[in-house]
């Protein structure tokens, strides 16, 4: 089984990586084969929609980079991680919050993103 940290590290390197085959391959190491992966814009499921999904991420926002902003939490073979955007300019555009689910490999199996703070109680 694979460390969390090695898999969540190369899952965010897939998120960072501009070339097709390097963020393929990061995904050969990080998802599991029918790992699932959803934000509040988008669904994909399989490696291949996955790395065609980050694909577009990066047409659409040009030198961006995704940061962890803090270490894994994990038992029973869930996790969850933060992590920022930031432009290519260097300001952080919005700061996330990722839910995962670990195959018995231990490779992602699902990811559930989601953008900026959590929405404030109701009164």
């Amino acid at each position: 089984m694979a460390d969390v940290q090695e898999i969540v590290a190369a899952y965010a390197a897939a998120w960072n990586e501009p070339d097709t085959a390097a963020r393929q391959r990061a995904l050969e190491r990080a998802w599991a084969d029918g790992g699932i992966y959803s934000d509040p814009t988008t669904r994909v499921e399989g490696r291949d929609a996955l790395v065609a999904h980050i694909g577009g991420f990066h047409a659409q926002m040009p030198g961006a980079r995704i940061l962890l902003t803090s270490g894994i939490d994990a038992h029973h073979g869930a996790i969850r991680f933060t992590w920022a955007l930031r432009a290519r300019d260097g300001t952080i555009v919005t700061e996330c919050i990722d839910f995962g689910e670990l195959a018995d490999d231990g490779r992602l199996r699902r990811i559930t993103g989601f953008f900026g703070p959590p929405p404030i109680a109701a009164s």
